[in-house]
Formats: structure tokens, sequence, C-alpha cells
């Protein structure tokens, strides 16, 4: 018979295993109601009271899923395996972190592990197979890359003075490449069925593109084929979409373009091809860090990520007027991924920006890089909507685009946050080499990927990039450069905006029910000179046409959302 002292034990237990399922099922209503901060909050009393739940785990990191923060969803996850190796759900949220960070061999692990405990479960082979059919078609692409020691521009190669002028073409390349993507793409398939056919097929493929290929490129530089005919982009008669005129874009074809979008309507590859090669050609000469000054009795505006969310960024134009040289405006990145009409909203921008460069400007945020477009649905959107070839274009515009922004040397504007150690001037960031993909590590990876803190110092970053910065760091930041503000995006936000750090950091995010879903509000901040004081605007999501969030995104990665 059990003592006294352990039966009072045992009743302490079970009391606190019946408190931590209670609060597990509030968090699981919670996270019904989208409110995910709040799911996060719950679970973790519930792990408090008995850390020894894997279900616990598990949800919460479900829930930072939910938020982005695939980082801090991937411990939780290990813990819950941890817990219970054969907890198959702790397996399959580690694997869905990996897969929505690109990190698809890490995911495919995981994805292996839910099959061999759950060998029946249909929707596991599922996920299973589109794993790893991505971790080949990766394979694939890697084989077939070009170091980058020998890549050429590909805006270079082209000429939109040149191009649309000419009678058209019916030249079979662009036909035969496409044959050879379709063979490649058979091969992937089959690689999971059968590897040795599928290694054949794919070598077809890949000799049918170099000899397609180099015979388009010996034609071109032979003067066979002019550069619109290599493109095969001419203006059809019958468009009656807008139109620009000779080299300059002016504000009756960029309202003429937005009334087609709205209408959803596409332009002509020709203009978008101009649009986008004139914006590179203003962006390569701009620094890493940009100084904005904004004259006394004058206005400017900043706004935080879109996420191709074409009519929300309509509606903010509705609220606080076109961009002008009145009416200013920084864009501080992420214009693009998983909203499905970024094409709308990226054409948009820098068509303002060709139109009047001082009218608008724009900063990269981590989602204007290729591997996140590969997976969050810019890629598929632009293949879908213009062409293989603006895919390399805008992935070598992206950049181009500065890094950070100081307005009235006052305020420092970034997408993510600031950095690991201190000591870091506004020269240093001046002299970022940011012309290529975003690095894993220093200055310009987490300029693009961090985010603040309540507490004091730095920690990991909840996101599994970057790092996480409290309001100490931000404020010796601001005394060693002689600023009073830091304004970044990064994160949704439930009214659109948050104020950290005592006042000297604001969040500002300009997507509205982010992914209609989370039911956030979005925002817009305007300073005026001299005071610069923040002035922040909320505003809520309008109608859009019925076209889902991710609708061109990767198929894996839908299959998670």
């Amino acid at each position: 018979m059990p003592s006294m002292s352990t039966t009072e034990e045992i009743i302490k237990s079970d009391v606190s295993s019946l408190d931590a399922e209670s609060i597990k099922q509030q968090a699981n209503e919670a996270f019904k109601a989208k409110k995910f901060h709040q799911a996060i909050d719950l679970y973790s009393k519930a792990i408090e009271i008995n850390g020894e739940n894997a279900v616990y785990w598990a949800n919460r990191a479900f829930s930072h899923t939910k938020l982005e923060e695939y980082g801090s969803a991937i411990q939780d996850a290990s813990k819950a395996v941890e817990i219970d190796p054969k907890y198959s759900k702790g397996y399959y949220r580690r694997g869905a972190a990996y897969l929505a960070m690109g990190k698809f061999k890490e995911a495919l692990k995981d994805f292996q592990q839910v099959k061999r405990i759950c060998p029946n479960d249909p929707d596991a082979s599922k996920k299973l197979k589109e794993c790893e059919k991505a971790v080949m078609k990766l394979k694939f692409e890697e084989a077939i890359s070009i170091p980058t020691s020998e890549k050429q521009s590909v805006a270079e190669s082209i000429d939109f003075r040149t191009i649309g002028t000419g009678t058209g073409s019916s030249y079979p390349f662009p036909q035969v490449t496409a044959a050879a993507v379709a063979v490649a793409l058979v091969a992937i398939l089959m690689l999971v069925v059968r590897p040795i056919v599928a290694i054949l097929v794919a070598f077809a493929a890949l000799a049918m593109y170099l000899v397609v290929k180099k015979t388009a490129w010996w034609a071109g530089s032979h003067g066979f084929l002019t550069k619109s005919q290599i493109l095969n982009i001419d203006v059809e008669p019958q468009y009656t979409g807008a139109r620009i005129e000779g080299d300059v874009i002016t504000i009756d074809f960029v309202k003429k373009m937005m009334d087609d979008f709205k209408n959803q309507k596409c332009l002509h590859k020709r203009y978008a091809f101009q649009i986008v090669l004139q914006t590179r050609e203003i962006l390569m000469a701009l620094p890493s860090l940009v100084d904005v000054n904004v004259p006394n009795g004058k206005h400017f505006t900043v706004c935080g990520d879109v996420h191709g969310q074409f009519f929300d960024l309509l509606n903010i134009f509705e609220l606080n007027g076109l961009p002008s040289e009145e009416n200013p405006y920084l864009f501080n990145g992420d214009f693009v991924d998983r909203g499905s009409f970024s094409v709308e909203v990226i054409l948009t921008l820098f068509a303002f920006k060709c139109m009047s460069p001082s009218a608008i400007h724009l900063a990269r945020g981590n989602h204007e890089s290729k591997s996140m477009n590969k997976i969050y649905g810019f890629e598929g959107e632009v293949r879908s909507k213009l062409s293989d070839k603006f895919v390399e274009l805008f992935a070598e515009v992206f950049c181009h685009l500065p890094l950070a922004h100081v307005i009235n040397e006052k305020i420092f504007v970034v997408h993510g946050g600031l950095f690991s150690n201190d000591g870091v001037k506004l020269s240093d960031i001046r002299a970022i080499d940011r012309f290529c993909e975003p690095p894993e590590e220093g200055l310009m990876c987490e300029i693009l990927w961090s985010d603040p803190q309540p507490n004091p110092g730095r920690g990991p970053s909840k996101r599994g990039v970057g790092l996480s910065f409290g309001g100490d760091v931000t404020k010796r930041f601001l005394k060693e450069n002689n600023l009073e503000l830091v304004v970044r995006s990064h994160e949704v936000k439930d009214e659109g905006y948050e104020i950290e750090h005592d006042g000297k950091l604001i969040t500002v995010f300009s997507a509205p029910n982010y992914c209609d879903q989370m039911g956030n509000k979005g925002a817009f901040i305007r300073f005026e000179a001299p005071t610069m004081e923040p002035k922040i605007v909320t505003f809520s999501a309008v109608p859009h046409p019925d076209v889902k969030p991710m609708a061109y995104a990767s198929n894996f990665l839908r299959m998670f959302n």
C-alpha cells in the first residue's frame, strides 16, 4: 500500500495533468480562432505544468509554423520526438517547417520516418512522394546549373529598345526548349520509380536543351536572329492594354496598367521587359544604403510587406495618394510571394520607380530571393503570367535592390532588423556588396531576417535565420550612429504595426488579412518634416478576385497550407 506522501504526490500529479489538459484545450480553441500568439502562450503554460507531453510541444510547433517562426517550430518538434520517438506528428511538424525553409533534404528524412511509423497512412505517403520529387528536382537543377563565375547577365542580353519592333518569328527554339524542360520533368517524376530510365531521360533532356541554347546563341551573335526574334515578343495589333510610347513611362501608362490589372488583364511582355530593365538601370546606380531627404513642410510614407496583395496596394494608394515627387513612398521589402498577384504588385512598383525615381524608394526583403520565390509562389506566378526568362530577370534585378534607407539623418529603415555584434556603422552597411543572393550569415543576412525581442541582449532567431535582438541593442545602435528611430517590417502584426523598445523601434506591415487567414490590419507610417514624428495609419483588407494565396506555390508547400 503506497504511503500517504506518495498518494498525495499522485493526486497532485493527476490534478496538474488535468490542469495542463484544460489549458491545452484552451490553446486548441485559440488556434482554431487563428489567434496563434495566444495559442503559443497557452501551450507554453501547459508545457510548464507537464513538459513531458509530446503533444503539447508538437501543437506549439504548429502554431509557430503559422507565424512563420520555423526555427522555433523545429526546436519544439524536435523536443516532441525526443520525448516520444514514435510520435509521428512530431516528425511531421518538423518536416513541414524544414520544407518551409527550403531545407528539402532534412524534410525528406522526417517524412521517411513518418512513413515508417505510419506505413498505411495515405496522407503520409502523398507528402513523402512530393518531398522526394522536390529533392530530386533540386539535385537535377544542381547538376545542370552553371557556376556563378560563368553566368552571364540576363538583363544585358536583352535590349528593350529593339525588342518587339519586328514582324515576329515562328522559329522553333522556345518550343524545343519547352519540350526539353517537359522531358526533364518526366525524368524527375520517374526517378522515384525507375531511376536508371530516369537518368537516361534526364541526359536526353539536358542534351536537347544545351544544343538549343548553343544554337540560339550562335544565331543571335552572328546576326541571323535579332533579340526581338529570339524573345519572340512583338506587340500584336489586337493588343488593347497599356502601351509605353518610346523610353518614357508616364503616369497615364501606369494608371492604365493598374486599371488593366484590376480587371485581371495582363501587360504585354514587351512593356514588362522595359519596366524591369529600366528599373535595373536605376537600382544599379544606388548605394546599398540610400539617404533620403524630406524638406521641411513635406511628408514621406513608409509601407511594410505587401506580399503580392495587389488590391490592398491599390487601397493604400486610394487612402494616401499615388506616388509622386510631392507624395513619396518607401516600400520596405517583401513585395512578392504568398499573395497571388505578385506580378501585378512588382510591375506597379517598378513602373512608378521608372516614372519618377524620387517618388518611390524600394528596399530588399528576405522574399526578394531565388530560394523564397521558388517555394512561396512568385516563381510559379511569373512562369504562368510572363515567361521563364522573366524568372531569371527578376532574380537578377532583386539583387540590385538597396538594403537600407536613412531618412533625414534620423530614421533607419530596414526590412528585418539589427546585428549580431555591436559597433556596426552606417558606413559598414554602405560597403556591403549586395549584388548577390542573400547569404546565410553576416550583415546582409541579418538586415533581411532579424527580429526584435522583448528581452535585452540577443537570442537565437525564431525563424531559424538571423537573430533576435533586444531594446538595449536597438538603443546602442541608434546612439552609435546618431539616429533616433528604427523602422522595420518582416512580421505580421494584429494592428498592422507595433511600437517596441521604449518607442525606439516600430514594425510596420502592410498586407492586411495576410494570406486571407490572419485577420490582421495593415498599416503605413507618414513622417512630416522637420519633426519627423511618426503618424501611423491602419486599414483593413479589401475584396479581391477569387484566386487563393499560394495559388502558384510549390505543390508540396500548398499541401501544408
